[in-house]
């Protein structure tokens, strides 16, 4: 079933992008979703689908997108964000990029969510020249800025993440067989190249087995069974969050005990965990770049107070241990934050000019230490992660 547009309201006009020869918007060629009130942002979102967890990403963004307009937008402009369902399926994802980008005539496009998804639409998108800001997937193929100069991810890479993995295994596990069961896609595969990666020429003795789903698979019983029979005593799960619990389960029935690593995908406390039974998940390491809001370390930080304040007002029926919203409200400061940098000049390289000009920002629930970096030359924007462990109730930070 189709979710409804959310729409909500900021503001886009004129400038140049670096030494790109791009001219200023003129009264008579303006940048297409601007006028003097509003700027048009969109983006496709998995309301329905095998990744509808992630639906709760496009509703943060679209509270804290509220939240601006209620205090007036940015320079005056309020932002209209224009978030349509693509159920996850990358032929429908191109369905709701042309829509926004030729009928809605968006100024820019925001967190287009999934791997899949923005593999489909990013030849599109660069094509038309038309931003797309922090997009959601940390695949390394779209990382690119020769190739894909319109197009700016934030999240660390998968690939990165992958090799964090497995530095960890060296240091703590080194005689360890891994089992990697990973999503069959791009996502997936990038944290088996990290593992390549991080591994070296250890790989081949250490990782005993690969094995893949695909996002259409109901169960992953035979998944988890091949690790087994393989010999494994460690599991990285480079999944999303319908696939954590599914491996959780499977191991419990099966009263197996390996290490088990999750991805940061689906690593979220509610629904991943919660679905399996936080019982069955004691132990689970995984990597985190945001705070866990509900851990009584943060209860003072000024933050997460701001963050508390926002989703008590704008998301009220929201469970803060759902990890979507908070990834949601990173994602769109972060937006909102390279709005206000172009001091009024909203045209769509300025935007790239902003988004790729990065300093030190950081996010009222961004962990201390961790921040957002950019350049014309270098879109990483995220280049680091802290590894965490599941004690039960929640994850605690292991020593770096």
């Amino acid at each position: 079933m189709k979710h409804p547009a959310f729409l909500v309201a900021c503001a886009l006009a004129a400038g140049l992008f670096g030494a790109s020869g791009l001219s200023p918007a003129r009264a008579e060629d303006p940048t297409p979703g601007v006028t003097a009130t509003e700027i048009k942002l969109g983006q496709n979102a998995p309301y329905s689908g095998p990744a509808s967890a992630y639906g709760n990403i496009a509703k943060a963004e679209v509270a804290y997108m509220q939240m601006i307009n209620d205090k007036g937008g940015v320079d005056g402009h309020k932002i209209n964000l224009i978030s349509l369902d693509d159920g996850y399926s990358p032929p429908k994802t191109v369905e709701v990029i042309r829509k926004l980008v030729e009928e809605e005539q968006v100024a820019a496009l925001f967190q287009t969510i999934g791997t899949a998804p923005n593999s489909a639409i990013i030849k599109y998108t660069n094509m038309k020249k038309v931003p797309d800001i922090w997009m959601g997937s940390g695949s390394s193929l779209l990382l690119d800025h020769k190739k894909y100069p319109w197009s700016i991810p934030f999240q660390p890479s998968y690939r990165v993440e992958g090799s964090l993995f497995a530095k960890y295994i060296l240091k703590t596990k080194p005689d360890a067989k891994v089992a990697i069961i990973y999503q069959n896609d791009d996502l997936g595969r990038d944290y088996v190249l990290g593992m390549k990666d991080g591994l070296g020429d250890k790989y081949g003795k250490i990782v005993v087995k690969e094995i893949s789903y695909e996002i259409t698979d109901p169960i992953l019983d035979s998944q988890v069974i091949s690790a087994k029979d393989a010999g494994a005593d460690t599991i990285l799960g480079a999944t999303t969050p319908k696939f954590t619990p599914l491996i959780l389960r499977k191991l419990s029935d099966l009263n197996w005990h390996p290490l088990v690593m999750i991805d940061s995908n689906g690593n979220s406390v509610n629904p991943a965990l919660t679905a399996a039974g936080l019982d069955k998940a004691v132990g689970v390491v995984t990597a985190f770049y945001l705070k866990d809001v509900t851990d009584p370390q943060w209860k003072d930080d000024p933050g997460v107070k701001r963050f508390m304040a926002w989703l008590s007002k704008y998301a009220p029926n929201a469970d803060p241990s759902d990890i979507m919203w908070t990834y949601g409200y990173n994602m769109a400061q972060a937006m909102v934050y390279v709005l206000e940098q172009c001091k009024g000049d909203f045209s769509r390289a300025n935007i790239m000019k902003q988004a790729t000009s990065l300093n030190g920002f950081a996010s009222d629930v961004m962990l201390p230490g961790v921040t957002a970096d950019t350049s014309p030359t270098d879109y990483r924007a995220l280049k680091a992660m802290r590894l965490a462990r599941f004690d039960g109730k929640k994850y605690e930070l292991l020593p770096e």
